[in-house]
């Protein structure tokens, strides 16, 4: 997988869009509405940072699983974000659903009228 191929199941989702705040090469994902709109993947050449789960203690599995391939992200990492190589030993797989989990916690915590419609239902199938 690369990153062409990842941005694209990124923004495959319901109210999915691009954005880049920070002037990088990639963009990041946003789900929700302009100024509400909340990024559920940092795309990278080589990686892609996610929301892994609610607590950092859930996250650290992926950091158990793929030694060297996740580690804690810089700055957000204490609330759950992970970096995720997309070009190295975790199977496609896993990255979809990866990404597929980050998009589900962040749209969960939009407000219920921010949320796209279909959001759960693509959260679990791409």
């Amino acid at each position: 997988m690369d990153v062409t191929e990842l941005q694209a199941y990124c923004l495959a989702k319901p109210g999915a869009w691009p954005d880049n705040p920070w002037d990088h090469e990639h963009p990041v994902v946003k789900v929700g509405d302009g100024e509400r709109g909340k990024i559920f993947a940092f795309l990278g050449a080589g990686s892609v940072g996610i929301k892994a789960a609610s607590t950092r203690e859930v996250a650290d599995e992926w950091l158990d699983r793929f030694p060297g391939e996740a580690t804690v992200m810089a700055y957000i990492g204490r609330s759950g974000w992970n970096t995720l190589s997309i070009a190295g030993k975790i199977p496609d797989e896993d990255l979809l659903d990866a990404v597929d989990e980050s998009y589900r916690l962040v749209v969960s915590k939009l407000p219920a009228k921010y949320r796209p419609v279909g959001w759960d239902v693509s959260a679990s199938t791409g």
